[in-house]
């Protein structure tokens, strides 16, 4: 079908980033989201010259509840058919839960929830109309991790999504998958954005990864129509521990995987 593309959110940076050239190295034309403008130009120029592709993009914040609605107006009115939604990006707030205003709070749950609903609830239409679709929800290994102290709405959040994406399956019949892709900790400048460096700072080498290598994966799932992909083997382990260990065991190791986000707030 002509003008068919890959939309990504927060796609100027980190994991949206290379998803976007990994999509882009693979031939798909791209339809990138973020909030800075001359990023977004700069990257669109450099994927079209580096990969031979179609690329547009349209600057937009997540945290207002109308942008959804702007993005699917702006694919629409171009008439790009848009049969790969990947629901990249990304928030959280610094602060414990008590300090923390509720407008704070509601951002936070627009970018991480209520935008992914609704970008997803926009395209599904296009995508039963099309004849199928691919879903990506970059979702956590904090959505199976026990609750933190530290940005406290996160974990929740994430858990929430991967169970949002698997309810997407019921679509499968009309050739939609949606692939929730949840990595451990990866080295982006989200730590630094979102005021918990100091903590990503101390987490052993071995538990950071490359956003590269996490969109390879992620993409690779999606395109198979995995329901959920945990890249790396290293944190696939971990989830399995996690999935099986008691939560007072974790405790005893949550220093070591998971530094200062379970300190008393």
């Amino acid at each position: 079908m002509e003008n068919t593309y890959a939309l990504v959110t927060g796609a100027t940076s980190g994991i949206g980033l290379e998803i976007s050239r990994n999509l882009a190295k693979r031939g798909y034309n791209l339809i990138l989201v973020s909030r800075t403008t001359e990023k977004l130009d700069q990257i669109s120029k450099k994927l079209i010259q580096n990969f031979n592709i179609k690329c547009d993009y349209f600057s937009s914040d997540l945290t207002l509840i109308e942008s959804p609605d702007e993005i699917y107006q702006f694919t629409s009115q171009k008439k790009y058919n848009v049969n790969i939604l990947v629901n990249n990006a990304g928030y959280a707030l610094p602060n414990a839960f008590h300090e923390n205003s509720m407008e704070d709070e509601e951002r936070c749950l627009r970018v991480l929830g209520t935008s992914v609903i609704a970008l997803t609830k926009k395209y599904i239409n296009d995508m039963i109309s099309n004849g199928g679709g691919k879903i990506m929800i970059v979702s956590s290994v904090a959505a199976f991790a026990p609750a933190s102290s530290l940005q406290s709405l996160y974990g929740p959040v994430k858990t929430f999504m991967n169970r949002f994406s698997e309810s997407l399956s019921f679509y499968n019949k009309y050739g939609i998958t949606s692939t929730a892709v949840c990595p451990g900790y990866t080295v982006t400048n989200f730590h630094t954005a979102s005021g918990v460096q100091k903590e990503m700072d101390s987490v052993p080498g071995f538990l950071k990864k490359s956003a590269k290598r996490i969109a390879e994966e992620g993409v690779d799932a999606m395109l198979k129509g995995k329901k959920v992909s945990v890249p790396t083997k290293t944190w696939k382990i971990i989830v399995f521990l996690l999935k099986v260990i008691p939560n007072s065991v974790f405790s005893l190791i949550s220093g070591l995987l998971a530094p200062g986000r379970y300190n008393d707030v």
